[in-house]
């Protein structure tokens, strides 16, 4: 299952606490970020321990443009995850919604 970026704004603009889990690597973090869990894809298979506690909370994971987090949607379901939703177009759509 997927997430608008205009779904998200709204929850994070209300102050909802989300579980967000930026896929991307830490230069792009660095960059640019929506305030998520840093965990790049590359080292996902190898942390998902890290996330055990939350298997059965929503998780929204996110990239830059949601090539790398539907990966990651993919890693985490297959390792029972049951709620992983990808952020459609990533943080550049995110981004681009604000300035709408």
């Amino acid at each position: 299952m997927d997430i608008t970026v205009q779904e998200l704004k709204e929850r994070l603009d209300r102050g909802e606490k989300v579980n967000l889990i930026d896929v991307r690597e830490d230069y792009e973090y660095d960059q640019d970020n929506l305030g998520g869990e840093l965990i790049p894809l590359g080292d996902l298979p190898h942390r998902l321990d890290e996330l055990e506690d939350r298997r059965d909370d929503e998780i929204i994971v996110q990239c830059r443009s949601g090539a790398r987090s539907a990966k990651a949607q993919q890693i985490l379901e297959q390792n029972g995850f049951s709620n992983v939703r990808n952020l459609v177009g990533g943080i550049l759509a995110y981004r681009e919604n604000e300035r709408k």
